[in-house]
């Protein structure tokens, strides 16, 4: 490959970029949008172009849901529901850290992980007091698995979003496309095996069964008319987009519509919804760096698509899958596993579905590749806090919980299990289902 003066500085940018997030000494959302602005300053594109290259109905997706699972999180429904897994668990510890990780990929499907777990862990904490729990394996698995979920429907998170961006993905081709399964039912068959082998791995050795604890915790929903409002209008927002191809409207429009008319109908209601929250308050609780860091992330790789870097480096890489497909998904899914643990994943995913896009233009099937990179990395994603963002979050609430420091041996004891085994089942599944059947 022989690259342009220009090409040169824009990867050397990209890859500093990239570097400064992965180390942290400088705030991820100033790194990525400094490195946005160098690449226009050195001409990779005009500051026009930069905006163009956002896929701004992705982060309308965002905006929109968050702004629904701001209000969600105030009714009283995550606490209602984790009581309701302490009862399912019969008071076993080990069953309810299970239940509760199985509660909170559902959740995670629907709604971004970070917000998933702020609105799972504090509610799970007094049921793992009553039962003498201790918080780092109940809070930590609450993290892989919010993590894990949401890629296996479009809504949850940001990679399942980005795939819709770049390959066009619906709602419906998460559960099933181009006649057979695809994310949600390859992840949920793997959530249930990963939740099983951690169960019989460590959590069945967990505390004692209290029957006591768990009929001394209850949960009632404070304001069920608010509650009713927020569900229903939730669940027709993600109805909705699942039929986005008969409205014949962008998703973004959909869950903004959605979200405004939810605030619409509480403002309008006002002192009737005493556990309502300000719709002042719900825009302060949305997380606007993330926003601005995913805005700077597509204009980022879209400078490399834009100097076809990518489609260059996808040239490149069409040899290994033309002699052999399934080695070269193999060796695809398995490289990202561990580099999306030490790097953001978010940034990771989107390079790879544009390069994967690339290699389609020269003959080279592509579903089965992006469905690999999204699975493996965002499985991968899950052995460090370096990779997610979301599992810092969770190692911060378990640490205030118990007041100590979890050390990175203790952390890799849960996490190392975790991903290795979600990692393997699903590229099991993947190969038999998905890249087999186009190898040569």
């Amino acid at each position: 490959m022989t690259f342009t003066l220009v090409q040169w500085l824009t990867l050397a940018i990209f890859a500093v970029t990239i570097i400064a997030i992965v180390v942290n000494k400088l705030d991820a959302t100033v790194a990525a949008l400094l490195g946005v602005a160098v690449m226009v300053w050195i001409g990779t594109m005009t500051e026009v172009e930069a905006a163009q290259l956002v896929d701004w109905n992705v982060m309308a997706i965002l905006i929109g849901i968050w702004i629904i699972a701001g209000y969600f999180g105030r009714t009283g429904v995550p606490s209602w529901l984790s009581v309701q897994s302490l009862k399912v668990s019969g008071g076993r510890p080990g069953l309810l850290i299970v239940v509760l990780s199985m509660l909170t990929g559902i959740l995670s499907m629907f709604i971004d992980n970070v917000v998933c777990i702020l609105m799972m862990a504090p509610v799970a904490l007094p049921l793992a007091r009553a039962l003498s729990i201790p918080a780092t394996p109940l809070v930590l698995m609450i993290g892989f698995s919010a993590n894990f979920m949401g890629t296996a429907l479009l809504l949850g998170d940001l990679p399942p979003q980005m795939l819709h961006s770049v390959a066009g993905a619906e709602f419906f081709d998460f559960i099933w496309q181009h006649g057979r399964p695809s994310s949600f039912p390859i992840l949920m068959v793997t959530f249930v095996i990963t939740l099983a082998v951690m169960y019989y791995y460590g959590f069945r050795r967990i505390g004692r069964v209290s029957a006591e604890g768990a009929a001394s915790i209850k949960a009632d929903i404070p304001d069920p008319t608010f509650a009713f409002i927020t569900v229903g209008m939730f669940m027709l927002t993600v109805l909705a987009m699942a039929f986005r191809e008969f409205f014949g409207m962008k998703l973004g429009f959909i869950a903004l519509t959605g979200a405004i008319i939810l605030v619409l109908i509480i403002e309008i209601m006002g002192d009737k919804l005493k556990e309502a929250p300000s719709f002042e308050h719900i825009v302060q609780e949305l997380d606007w760096r993330a926003v601005f860091f995913y805005i700077a992330l597509f204009a980022l790789v879209g400078g490399l698509e834009k100097t076809h870097i990518l489609d260059m480096m996808a040239s490149a890489m069409k040899p290994l899958f033309a002699t052999n497909y399934a080695l070269g998904a193999s060796l695809l899914y398995w490289v990202t596993i561990p580099i999306v643990g030490l790097v953001e994943h978010d940034a990771y995913i989107l390079t790879f579905l544009y390069m994967i896009k690339d290699l389609g233009a020269s003959g080279v099937p592509t579903w089965p590749l992006w469905w690999m990179v999204l699975w493996s990395g965002t499985l991968g994603s899950n052995l460090t806090v370096a990779g997610a963002p979301a599992l810092y979050v969770a190692l911060r609430i378990a640490e205030k919980e118990e007041d100590r420091k979890v050390s990175l041996r203790e952390f890799l004891s849960w996490s190392l299990v975790f991903c290795l085994v979600s990692a393997f089942v699903c590229y099991v599944l993947g190969m038999l289902i998905w890249v087999l059947p186009n190898s040569n």
